[in-house]
C-alpha cells in the first residue's frame, strides 16, 4: 500500500511539473512569435497556454486535496476537491475563451482592416511546434489520467487538446492572412474561442454532476444489480440508489433474504455482497446493504 502511494504521488508530481514546464516553455515562445511575427492569433493562442500553467497548477492542488485521507470534519473523505477543482479549470477555460473572442470581434466589427498586419512565418512555425507539443502533452496526461482516475487531470488533459485545436486555428488563420485575407488572423481567433467555450461547457457540467449527488445511471446501476443477483442468498432488490461522490461512488442497497435465515446467515448475506461490490468494482468506495425478509 504504501509503494502504491508513493507511486501515485510521484505520478501527480511528473504530470504537473511536465505540464507547467512544458506550458510556460510554449507560452513564451508563442507571445514572442505573436508579437514579432505580428499575429493577434498567435498572441491569443499564448494567453490560452498561459491559462494552461494555471489550469495544471489547479488540478494539482485539487488531486493533492482529494487524496487526503477523512477525518471528524471530512467523514467521507476529500473526493470532491477534485470536483471543486475541475469546476474552476472550466470557468478558467471560459474566461480564456470569451477574452480571446471579444478582442477578435472588437477588430472585425471595426470593419477597417487595413491597419491589420500581415504575419511573418514565424507565427506559422510557432503554431506547427504547438499542435505536436500540445497533443503530446494531451497523450501523456489522458494516459495517466485514466490511470489515476481523476476527473482533474483529465479536464487537464483536455485542456492541452483545446490549446491544440487552437493552434491550428491560428495556423489556418495566419496562413490565409498571408494569402492576402489579414481579417482572417481574427477570425481564427473567433474560431478558437468557440472550441473553447464548447469544452469549458463540458468539464464544466460534468464536474457539477458529480458535486451534487448525481445519480451514476441506468446502465451501471443494471450492471450493479446483475451483479447483486448473482450473489448467494439475494432473492430479490428492494431498492438501489447509487451517487457520485468526486470521482467516487456510493451504493446503497435494500436486498430480500430468506425469512428463516438466522441473524447471522443474514449478516453474511449482506457482508458479501458489500464486500463483493467494492472488490470488483475499483470507483465504489461505500456501500450500504439493508437486508429485509423475503415475502412467503
Amino acid at each position: 500500500m504504501p509503494d502504491t502511494i508513493s507511486k501515485t504521488k510521484n505520478i501527480i508530481n511528473r504530470l504537473s511539473f511536465i505540464g507547467i514546464t512544458g506550458n510556460l516553455i510554449l507560452c513564451a515562445f508563442k507571445f514572442f512569435a505573436g508579437i514579432y511575427g505580428k499575429s493577434g492569433a498567435m498572441i491569443s493562442d499564448a494567453v490560452h497556454s498561459m491559462s494552461d500553467v494555471i489550469a495544471t497548477f489547479i488540478a494539482f492542488i485539487g488531486v493533492k486535496l482529494a487524496q487526503r485521507s477523512a477525518d471528524s470534519e471530512h467523514p467521507y473523505g476529500h473526493e470532491r476537491f477534485e470536483s471543486v477543482a475541475t469546476f474552476v479549470l472550466g470557468l478558467i477555460l471560459a474566461g480564456t475563451g470569451l477574452k480571446i473572442g471579444y478582442s477578435a470581434l472588437q477588430t472585425i466589427l471595426s470593419g477597417d482592416y487595413s491597419h491589420i498586419p500581415v504575419p511573418t512565418f514565424l507565427p506559422l512555425i510557432a503554431a506547427i511546434v504547438s499542435i505536436v507539443s500540445k497533443e503530446a502533452m494531451f497523450q501523456y496526461t489522458m494516459y495517466y489520467a485514466k490511470k489515476l482516475d481523476s476527473e482533474a487531470f483529465k479536464a487537464d488533459a483536455w485542456h492541452h487538446r483545446s490549446d491544440a485545436f487552437s493552434s491550428a486555428g491560428s495556423f489556418l488563420g495566419i496562413g490565409a492572412a498571408k494569402l492576402g485575407f489579414p481579417v482572417m488572423d481574427s477570425i481564427a481567433s473567433i474560431i478558437i474561442c468557440v472550441f473553447i467555450l464548447k469544452l469549458a461547457v463540458e468539464i464544466i457540467i460534468d464536474s457539477l454532476k458529480k458535486m451534487l449527488d448525481t445519480s451514476c445511471g441506468a446502465e451501471f446501476e443494471e450492471q450493479i444489480s446483475e451483479f447483486i443477483m448473482k450473489e448467494s442468498g439475494v432473492k430479490r432488490i428492494d431498492l438501489l440508489n447509487t451517487r457520485m461522490f468526486g470521482n467516487k461512488v456510493y451504493i446503497d442497497v435494500e436486498i430480500a433474504v430468506d425469512r428463516n435465515s438466522t441473524l447471522l446467515a443474514a449478516h453474511k448475506i449482506a457482508e458479501d455482497v458489500h464486500d463483493e461490490i467494492e472488490k470488483h468494482f475499483p470507483n465504489v468506495k461505500h456501500v450500504m446493504v439493508h437486508v429485509n425478509p423475503d415475502e412467503e
